[in-house]
């Protein structure tokens, strides 16, 4: 078994990828306690964090926002520490945070996966779901005709409009 993570105070929490488009490689981040964490993920698992993350902010009570964290790019050095598997989300009324817990994907039903809990307050949130928003939409164009993603290594041509 992996590592596990908990971090209750963040000090910054984001979305990013490395790589070209087509063979990008995404990455959940978060920082605290002095500690730099990156788990890999993949795309589909971005933007479903990002649609649900709208949907649980929307259905809170109406609380302000703060200024939007601003520079949310990866932090180096990017090494993953495992590969999420699923992805949680929780709510607690009594500070007004969320809480993503990710956990290891598994080859093995007998191993415990590991678990990485962060704790965001609702200004990291907002900024975590523009920020995967940006990131999932910066890959490759789909294809006018089929809806396939383009691939950059043909030209961005795809068969079915020939």
């Amino acid at each position: 078994m992996n590592e596990s993570f908990a971090f209750d105070d963040l000090e910054f929490f984001t979305v990013g990828t490395l790589g070209p488009r087509g063979e990008r490689v995404f990455y959940l981040q978060g920082r605290g306690d002095g500690r730099l964490v990156s788990l890999r993920l993949e795309k589909q698992q971005v933007a479903s964090l990002a649609d649900y993350l709208t949907q649980v902010l929307d259905d809170l009570p109406e609380a302000s926002i703060g200024p939007l964290p601003s520079d949310l790019s990866l932090r180096e050095p990017v090494v993953a520490a495992w590969t999420v598997g699923a992805i949680g989300i929780a709510y607690s009324a009594d500070d007004d945070r969320l809480v993503i817990l990710a956990e290891e994907m598994t080859d093995d039903d007998n191993n415990d996966p590991a678990q990485a809990r962060f704790t965001l307050c609702r200004e990291q949130v907002a900024g975590l779901i523009d920020r995967a928003r940006d990131v999932v939409s910066a890959g490759r164009p789909p294809c006018p005709y089929c809806g396939s993603p383009l691939q950059p290594r043909n030209g961005d041509w795809c068969a079915c409009s020939n």
